[in-house]
């Protein structure tokens, strides 16, 4: 039924039924996959114990520094393909008149914020969002500013808007959390860039 929904989801871009599947089906598989863009390591100077003065650390020897590896990637399924599909929709819509811009800039700045707001880093799970309301904005406005032409301009603002507002702009919050992998789309087929992209495009069509 999901996949079901996403193919005559992409079906309201543009996007016939056969690949629309293949689609789909990338986005699947795609979610397993990730793709590092950049590693760092910093080092953490662990806490002074006062009775090491008494010969302690001998007997239980004290680190003095530790490094740690932080990556940031971009997940197939949940980031880059959703991309790749705006990109096609940006051609698309770059065919008709400046007003499908101007509405496209509007909602994705409009969703963006919203994003940013409701976003919250959480350390050990990563950026919490509400899992409906970005979709549900952005199709709201597509349709109230571009009726025309609103699944092409939901599905921009419903992926962009995640992608800009929750995850990039809050990048640095989240980073402070340690170390481990940073995955921009991580839960694949079930992220938030994914759902608010195809929630929009169904809802506005």
């Amino acid at each position: 039924l999901l996949a079901d929904a996403m193919v005559s989801a992409l079906q309201q871009l543009g996007i016939t039924r056969s690949f629309g599947a293949l689609l789909v089906l990338a986005i699947f598989v795609g979610g397993l996959f990730n793709i590092p863009i950049r590693r760092t390591s910093r080092g953490e100077v662990l806490a002074y114990r006062p009775f090491d003065l008494y010969g302690i650390d001998r007997l239980a020897p004290r680190l003095v520094e530790k490094s740690t590896q932080q990556a940031l990637a971009l997940n197939v399924g949940g980031c880059v393909i959703p991309l790749l599909i705006v990109a096609y929709q940006l051609v698309r819509l770059g065919s008709h008149d400046d007003g499908v811009w101007l509405a496209l800039v509007v909602a994705c700045a409009l969703n963006t914020t919203a994003c940013y707001l409701l976003a919250r880093p959480v350390a050990g799970l990563g950026i919490l969002l509400p899992i409906f309301v970005p979709g549900c904005l952005a199709a709201l406005m597509a349709l109230l500013l571009a009726p025309a032409h609103a699944p092409g301009v939901a599905f921009c603002a419903g992926v962009l808007g995640p992608l800009i507002g929750a995850d990039l702009l809050h990048l640095r919050d989240l980073g402070r959390s340690g170390a481990g992998l940073l995955s921009i789309g991580g839960a694949g087929t079930f992220d938030g860039i994914v759902v608010s992209g195809f929630l929009a495009a169904m809802l506005s069509a």
